[in-house]
């Protein structure tokens, strides 16, 4: 009995430490070792994803380009001086292929009142050519290294869902990690939205991997979130915790208040 209320203390105060923290997801959002396509980034450190599989219809979307179905990450608020360079690692892969269904992803750099500074970058799904700056989407204010990202073949990717290793025509593939760079030109309190969406359909999934955020070599808080099998497996046990609880006798229960 001491051992499952040890456990439920420890559960809620996870749960609550995350609930707390300032960091939003939207749809698919978590955290993965390194797996298929999507290797250990340049940084090192854990990956972050966004994932159209299981997304949210309107999420993960630039206004005014579109999209179906997606997902999105917000980070915590940050400060940062004139100047302070913000630099990042993101991996895009994308099931999808062809101009017809032409996906997209981007991390876009928000002030403190939420108004859009401009996309740090943006990645589209292309039959050939470069995927950054996606086509018909806001160019990039970061500059990126490698400058080019023509895609590569390979999808297998776990946060790809049921679409992991398929592949729509061409233009699927990933663009391997690439780093961006961005000085900030305003001294003042940020935050970076992550997304990615479906365009013309709801299948053939896409992703965004991104890792190593930092500003002025410091890490910007992004509340690492747990994979959903991670969360439905502590919110199971605490259920469990509570039944088993309440099937105890008055008795018992008065001992251990």
């Amino acid at each position: 009995m001491k051992m499952m209320i040890k456990l439920a203390a420890v559960a809620a105060i996870a749960f609550s430490a995350h609930s707390a923290n300032a960091v939003t997801c939207i749809g698919t959002c978590g955290t993965l070792a390194p797996n298929g396509v999507v290797t250990a980034p340049p940084s090192g450190g854990s990956i972050q994803y966004v994932s159209t599989a299981g997304g949210v219809a309107g999420a993960g979307q630039i206004a005014g380009a579109g999209g179906t179905n997606g997902s999105q990450l917000t980070t915590d608020v940050f400060t940062a001086a004139v100047g302070d360079p913000l630099n990042f690692f993101f991996n895009y892969v994308t099931s999808d292929g062809s101009s017809s269904f032409p996906d997209y992803a981007f991390a876009e750099l928000l002030d403190g009142a939420n108004a859009s500074v401009g996309f740090l970058f943006t990645a589209r799904t292309v039959p050939s050519g470069n995927t950054s700056p996606g086509s018909g989407l806001p160019v990039n204010i970061s500059t990126l290294a490698p400058a080019t990202s023509a895609i590569q073949s390979g999808t297998t990717w776990s946060a790809l869902g049921s679409w992991s290793g398929s592949c729509f025509s061409a233009g699927c593939g990933n663009t391997g990690w690439i780093q961006s760079t961005y000085n900030i030109a305003t001294a003042g309190s940020y935050k970076i939205r992550f997304g990615t969406t479906n365009f013309g359909d709801q299948i053939y999934d896409s992703g965004l991997a991104f890792s190593g955020i930092t500003i002025k070599g410091e890490p910007v808080p992004t509340g690492a979130v747990p994979e959903p099998a991670a969360w439905m497996m502590m919110l199971l046990g605490m259920g469990a915790i509570g039944y088993s609880l309440r099937r105890k006798k008055p008795a018992v229960l008065a001992q251990l208040a």
